[in-house]
């Protein structure tokens, strides 16, 4: 979706039913790292609770007016109609505060005349930022601003301000709560592939006001479209056009079932395609709304039905439909041999095939995520051999590296969804990311957009759904955590496919040394702020922080695996052998049947 296509959406107009409304000013504090908060956390009383700037007063100076200003946006006013009081009538018309959201490491710093004076400067270290389309951006930097003032019948107002609104991160927590939209993975060229455009959700995330109309604010998100990031490796089933019809807002009933009426989908439209509607409308609104949404209704703007679908059915499309087999991980035995450990009592057997052979010699191992292959790296890391997990089945070599050693060679490998297996060639004369579609035949190096000179892949992990891929990337000094689209194009000379767009995921971080997926829009990452010590934290896929717990303290960590399934624990080597984090335990544990010995562990994928 190009930035001619995005539309600025306003916030609801109705305010929480029932709700108790406070007027007073709400405080800029300072506060930790920038995170979404789940309503789910806060209590009855606080989700009733409804914060409202207050109007100017006369005879406020300049900076006084600035200062009610950047308190008024951050209350719970749906069309911030209380911080236009602090404006000017022209700059009240022409200010867009829907553009953007400036989050602050605090709150912003004024500076000018104390008395009265035309003009005061704001400025503050930014954080992140979110864009008129709810898309999150981590990248910090600084932050600065001029506000001009003049006077109206004697008061002073703001009369020209930068669009959007600014704001400390307590402030963003406060207000401001993550979702994921969905849209379906487009496979492109590769048509016929176990996963086409309207088999698997992808997640796209947006940030929206909590306290306003956050389930009307999604949807209305999810008919733009894709961000702009994203749009070329996902569609829509929702026509160009369609929207929510005016004056219908979408409603909860008792029974969980949800009505959204819309504009710009004609009556008669195909059942199959209304139904992929309903069924990422329902994915996108479940774990924001109040209410348990067991299902979706959709109407015309005239009130016609055009289809329905309950939970049970979206399930034939719910996100992490690739995720294979996630009850079970791996990792490599002391002699390296791939090792099968259960989760239920934590003991540990060689696997059946060539890969659980005392002698295999393995120095990093993937499971395909149906649990049919497995890739291995030799100890030197110039060999990428694949077995069958099975009696019988024979090892063979599908890829050598020119280089070799513990820096070079070739990466981790990593499985799709589709079973394509994914290796990074860490040849110092000649790296490259290559592929092995369905796991066997010739490997295709895969050409990566967004690589600056003297950087290389170091580790790859790509997503369950085919089209999303993190990589460590490294510049020789640091390394980097980079996520890339994976495009897929038809052309005359048949398919063609590229990483693309590279962005950084955790700029806060200076030196990343593992990462693993921990659901569809989740990731679990090994690295160290630049003014701190090495930790292990959950990074939502646009690099906010997530609803997830703080994962406890652990040194010296090497590697790291996690599973979609959020049931299964937290996986972590260290140099005393591989520790695990199970749900709700506040500690880690060295795995003991097997794993003082071990290193390496993995879930498939």
């Amino acid at each position: 979706m190009g930035t001619d296509r995005i539309r600025r959406r306003r916030a609801a107009a109705g305010l929480l039913s029932a709700g108790l409304l406070v007027t007073g000013c709400a405080s800029m504090p300072d506060g930790g790292p920038v995170q979404s908060v789940d309503s789910s956390e806060a209590s009855d009383a606080d989700a009733q609770v409804l914060v409202y700037g207050v109007p100017p007063e006369e005879g406020m100076l300049p900076q006084q007016i600035v200062r009610g200003f950047l308190e008024a946006v951050t209350s719970d006013d749906p069309d911030y109609e209380m911080a236009k009081r602090y404006l000017t009538p022209g700059g009240a018309e022409e200010w867009d505060p829907f553009f953007s959201t400036t989050v602050l490491a605090s709150g912003p710093r004024l500076s000018g005349p104390a008395g009265e004076g035309e003009r005061v400067e704001l400025s503050g270290l930014r954080l992140a930022t979110v864009d008129g389309a709810h898309g999150y951006d981590p990248r910090a930097g600084t932050y600065t601003a001029s506000f001009e003032l003049e006077q109206v019948d004697g008061e002073w107002r703001i009369d020209a301000l930068p669009d959007g609104v600014v704001m400390g991160e307590a402030d963003f927590r406060r207000i401001y709560r993550s979702a994921d939209t969905f849209y379906y993975a487009d496979m492109g060229g590769e048509w016929g592939r176990p996963a086409d455009e309207t088999d698997v959700l992808v997640p796209d995330p947006v940030y929206v006001r909590s306290r306003i109309d956050p389930v009307r604010d999604v949807i209305e998100a999810l008919l733009d479209g894709p961000s702009e990031w994203q749009a070329p490796v996902v569609s829509t089933m929702f026509p160009d056009g369609a929207a929510l019809a005016d004056g219908q807002r979408p409603a909860i009933d008792d029974s969980g079932r949800l009505t959204v009426g819309l504009s710009g989908v004609p009556e008669g439209w195909s059942r199959d395609s209304c139904e992929r509607m309903a069924s990422q409308l329902l994915h996108t609104v479940r774990d924001l709304a109040s209410a348990e949404v067991t299902e979706v209704r959709l109407r015309t703007e005239s009130g016609a039905s055009l289809c329905g679908l309950d939970d049970a059915a979206a399930e034939e499309t719910a996100p992490g439909a690739l995720d294979g087999e996630v009850n079970r991980a791996y990792f490599l035995g002391e002699t390296g041999r791939l090792m099968s450990l259960a989760q239920r009592d934590g003991t540990s057997r060689p696997v059946s095939g060539a890969f659980g052979d005392e002698n295999a010699g393995l120095r990093s191992a993937a499971v395909s995520r149906d649990g049919a292959l497995a890739a291995g790296v030799s100890a030197d890391g110039s060999v990428l051999d694949i077995a069958p997990l099975g009696a019988g089945g024979a090892r063979e070599t599908a890829l050598t590296s020119e280089s070799s050693g513990e820096a070079a060679g070739l990466s981790a490998p990593s499985w799709d969804g589709l079973g394509d297996l994914w290796v990074a060639d860490r040849d110092p004369d000649a790296p490259r990311l290559l592929r092995l579609t369905g796991g066997e035949g010739a490997a295709r190096e895969i050409p990566v957009q967004g690589l600056a000179p003297g950087e290389r892949i170091d580790a790859v992990r790509v997503a369950p759904d085919g089209v999303r891929i993190v990589a460590l990337v490294s510049d020789g000094e640091a390394t980097s955590l980079q996520m890339g689209r994976v495009e897929r194009t038809a052309g005359p000379e048949g398919e063609t496919v590229r990483v693309a767009a590279l962005r950084e995921v955790a700029p806060r971080l200076v030196d990343v040394v593992a990462v693993s997926w921990a659901g569809s829009s989740t990731l679990v990452v090994v690295g160290r702020p630049a003014d701190g010590v090495q930790q292990v934290q959950y990074l939502a896929i646009d690099g906010s922080s997530t609803n997830l717990p703080t994962v406890p303290g652990l040194n010296q960590v090497v590697e790291v695996a996690a599973s979609e399934d959020a049931e299964q624990p937290l996986l972590a080597q260290i140099d005393a052998g591989i520790v695990r984090l199970d749900r709700d335990d506040p500690e880690w544990k060295l795995v003991m049947d097997g794993g003082a010995e071990g290193y390496a562990p993995v879930y498939p994928g």
